[in-house]
């Protein structure tokens, strides 16, 4: 009899050995049908990419959440709500999304952003924005007139910020009492921008600017060469925009060979 039990043991302890990883790689059974536990591993990290820390005890909380969802997954389908075309269309849909973002991360992988392709970006930004900037403020008014009587008051004394908070009909400057920051002159319309560099620091113009906004009375306060950020302020900028550019040539590119009809 002794023969008969060991084999008998030696298999009972063979085939636990067997399915012991196989029960560890599920986190539950729920109604017969095993939930893995590379579920909560994903849930994990779609966390963890949001920031937030996993601690022990968020994970046992991950977990009741996916045998939570398990049981309510079996219900809907027990209910046949995953036949409707409804959900088919979602379904159809969220495979779309999931395989278009799949594209994209492999469009990147296989075409990356050079360092060479952001200095040639910020090469052509340096050309296009140097040069000098003008701190100036201004007041608008709609008429002529109104131009005219507030150069009266400026050449008697009056203060410019106090006439542009109380009169300027640009509501973004005049609140700042007509401050427009610093800016190339080409940020201007041309009547506006010519007006202002003509001017000496510190002096306002003495005859009414027009422009397709109205008439203004400008005051140059100061003026610098113009303050680029470096290279490697701006880097991850330029990359991301270089990045949008390939995709988008990408897209061209492939609705070109495309036969849309």
């Amino acid at each position: 009899m002794n023969k008969l039990i060991l084999p008998a043991l030696a298999l009972a302890t063979l085939m636990g050995a067997l399915a012991a990883p196989a029960q560890a790689q599920n986190l539950a059974i729920v109604n017969g049908k095993p939930v893995p536990l590379a579920r909560v591993d994903a849930l994990a990290q779609q966390f963890a990419r949001s920031g937030r820390q996993i601690t022990p005890e968020m994970m046992d909380e991950l977990k009741k959440a996916v045998v939570d969802r398990e049981l309510l997954v079996q219900e809907a389908q027990k209910q046949g709500l995953d036949g409707s075309a409804e959900f088919k269309a979602q379904m159809e849909f969220t495979r779309d999304s999931l395989l278009i973002r799949d594209l994209v991360t492999t469009f990147q992988k296989n075409n990356p952003i050079t360092d060479a392709e952001i200095q040639a970006e910020y090469d052509k930004f340096v050309a296009a924005n140097a040069g000098k900037e003008y701190r100036a403020r201004h007041i608008l008014v709609e008429k002529e007139a109104e131009a005219k009587a507030i150069i009266a008051q400026l050449k008697k004394g009056a203060k410019f910020d106090a006439i542009a908070k109380k009169q300027s009909k640009d509501p973004g400057s005049g609140a700042n009492g007509g401050d427009l920051d610093w800016a190339a002159a080409g940020n201007y319309v041309k009547e506006f921008s010519d007006a202002m560099v003509a001017l000496a620091k510190g002096k306002f113009t003495e005859t009414p600017v027009k422009t397709q906004f109205g008439y203004h009375v400008i005051r140059l306060d100061d003026v610098r060469e113009a303050q680029l950020p470096k290279i490697e302020d701006i880097k991850p900028q330029i990359a991301q925009q270089l990045g949008q550019q390939k995709l988008v040539k990408f897209q061209d590119e492939l609705k070109a060979k495309a036969k849309i009809e």
